[in-house]
């Protein structure tokens, strides 16, 4: 998965794949001319190189692609999922262990939200577990306040128009209730499709439903299973090769 082909690659997905940042910045490195191949500045991420070829980002030489690697991680309530905050809020990747490379989130979760949270070193990897066209689901635990309308919920998977903005298919069914009046604390699971920013909040809201705890528990084919809040652990190579092998 590390390898080049003999037709070589885009210098943006090389530069996603070696781990050092994801292809969006590297287009944007690139348009900065901080991207050289044999000595010459480049200026469109759509140039092909091969193995043959001197890659310098900054003046320094492009190492290697790393084999790619997959960690999953329980993200908790008060971090961010970025590399930098401007408010200089806490970020997952702080408190991450020093022993880990750089790594990159898939997908993201806000910083009232817990849950699962995949990091890889691979660029193009989180790139490609995040398109729409790979159809990873993802899934929650969410527990909400107000009158549960089930009908409605039932109803999200034809899908929703709120303020202009369309939400797809999603799947959304009741728990738990915790309590025995009609107005109390809920639990339901809910799966998406597409995961726009702050989609089950943002939904939940249009119905009268507070949230006030949201879980993820799985991503595609990952799941949470027994972490707990910062726990982490590595996803076996022959896991991460077989999952990503049609998409890499």
């Amino acid at each position: 998965m590390s390898s080049l082909s003999g037709e070589g690659e885009r210098i943006a997905k090389r530069m996603a794949r070696a781990g050092l940042c994801s292809r969006r910045d590297a287009e944007r490195w690139i348009a900065q001319g901080r991207v050289a191949i044999d000595g010459q500045i480049i200026t469109t991420p759509a140039t092909i190189v091969t193995d043959e070829m001197q890659i310098r980002v900054d003046g320094k030489p492009l190492n290697e692609a790393p084999s790619s690697r997959v960690w999953l991680y329980y993200k908790p309530v008060g971090l961010l999922t970025t590399h930098h905050d401007p408010q200089g809020r806490p970020t997952i990747f702080e408190s991450l262990p020093s022993s880990l490379p750089r790594v990159i989130s898939i997908g993201r979760l806000d910083l009232n939200s817990e849950g699962l949270i995949l990091l890889t070193n691979d660029g193009e990897l989180a790139r490609y577990a995040e398109l729409p066209s790979t159809g990873w689901a993802r899934s929650y635990q969410v527990r909400v306040y107000g009158v549960v309308d089930k009908a409605a919920l039932a109803a999200l998977t034809q899908g929703i128009t709120i303020e202009g903005v369309t939400y797809g298919r999603i799947e959304a069914e009741v728990v738990k209730d915790l309590e025995a009046n009609s107005r109390s604390n809920t639990w339901l699971f809910m799966t998406l499709y597409e995961g726009k920013n702050r989609e089950i909040r943002k939904v939940l809201a249009h119905l009268g439903l507070r949230v006030n705890r949201l879980i993820r528990v799985s991503y595609g084919p990952f799941s949470l299973g027994d972490l707990k809040p910062e726990e982490g652990k590595e996803v076996p190579s022959s896991e991460v090769r077989k999952i990503f092998q049609k998409g890499l």
